[in-house]
């Protein structure tokens, strides 16, 4: 009989629910651990559920320990602290959420402990680093890489054309980061959404892309000397939510508006909250182009990989926990099945440097309906 795995989900949102159902087969036994008992709606029968206040690092130690792999699914405000928890327990994870510090302040932590810590596992950052990982150990050399990236609704209407597969305030947080690229191979800061560009995207129509800070952990593991990330919108969405960033809605300091103080953003994300809010019925779709130019077995290479994915209607599953979920998914049985063993904190570009890493999440992808088309 083959050893099962006890692997624990901690946090039962849209994107943790699909990880745990895609887990759920004759070797892994899973758990979901989060506060709100409703996410238990969101699982199948074969899933435990488990309340829990994981904002405190101690119960998540406390919970971790008694499985054999921990998977990072909470909101990015908790994200660093529920790794680091999971890491000082001993337990290896595979991790999704997008939080604001630097992973890699943990990896001496993980070393010692002897934990394989995969971070930023989802689409972008998740597996555009996957690729770039694989292209930066095939090509001669690696000229450049752009991600441009986009989570869509199928049915835009207006006035916004959008629709939020995650919170509102992590959307704004997006849209006002400073995005840090590379040119001519020096660091360069750009404000978000700038710099915008039209792009007829195969199957979807007009898209417009502009700058926007997701490379992470790109930016000190790969040397290529332009990299940059773009977010796709449908177009005129950038140019609405340029007039509200001008117009003050997004700015932190606290405004006394008569007997009231507030700040303009937490107005901006409430209000956003009920127009952007993706319902049960608001089918999405990811887009996504990664295109690496460079020399490849002595020639002037580029190549471009388009992926399109869509609502999984057969499963109530959205395209954005499709396309976040199943990396982390496949990377999880690989860390689990012991395919990939690295102490230490490790982006997914490390996965990438392996050729057999790399092909098993793809496989695992393909397996689930999402692929690139890939051409040169």
């Amino acid at each position: 009989m083959p050893e099962t795995h006890r692997i624990v989900v901690l946090g039962g949102g849209r994107v943790g629910s699909a990880i745990a159902r895609d887990l759920v087969d004759s070797a892994f036994e899973v758990t979901v651990v989060d506060h709100d008992a409703q996410a238990q709606d969101r699982l199948v029968a074969a899933i435990a559920f488990q309340q829990a206040d994981l904002r405190d690092p101690a119960e998540v130690s406390r919970i971790v320990a008694g499985h054999d792999l921990a998977i990072g699914a909470v909101p990015g405000w908790l994200g660093f602290q529920t790794l680091r928890a999971v890491i000082e327990a001993e337990r290896d994870i595979v991790d999704i959420s997008f939080f604001e510090e630097d992973p890699f302040e943990l990896d001496e932590l993980a070393r010692a402990k002897g934990v394989t810590a995969v971070v930023d596992c989802g689409v972008a950052p998740g597996l555009s680093n996957l690729v770039l990982g694989h292209l930066n150990a095939r090509f001669d050399r690696l000229d450049r890489f752009v991600c441009l990236v986009g989570g869509l609704p199928e049915d835009p209407q207006p006035p916004w054309r959008y629709k939020a597969p995650y919170s509102p305030a992590d959307v704004i947080e997006m849209y006002t980061r400073p995005a840090r690229i590379r040119r001519d191979g020096v660091a360069v800061t750009l404000p978000a959404l700038t710099e915008p560009e039209m792009l007829d995207f195969p199957g979807v129509g007009e898209l417009e892309s502009f700058n926007t800070d997701g490379l992470r952990t790109l930016l000190d593991t790969c040397d290529v000397p332009d990299l940059a990330e773009r977010t796709l919108r449908y177009p005129g969405h950038r140019e609405q939510i340029e007039l509200l960033a001008t117009s003050g809605f997004f700015e932190r300091e606290v405004r006394q508006v008569g007997e009231s103080a507030v700040r303009p953003i937490d107005l901006a994300s409430d209000l956003l909250f009920e127009q952007w809010h993706q319902g049960p019925r608001d089918y999405d779709m990811t887009v996504m182009r990664l295109i690496a130019a460079g020399q490849l077995e002595g020639q002037t290479t580029e190549l471009i990989y388009d992926l399109c994915d869509r609502f999984d209607r057969s499963k109530g599953i959205s395209s954005m926990a499709r396309t976040t979920g199943y990396p982390c998914a496949a990377a999880a049985r690989l860390v689990a099945n012991k395919g990939y063993q690295h102490p230490g904190i490790s982006p997914p570009e490390y996965l990438g440097r392996d050729e057999a890493c790399y092909q098993a999440v793809l496989d695992d992808l393909t397996d689930r309906g999402v692929g690139f088309e890939i051409r040169s």
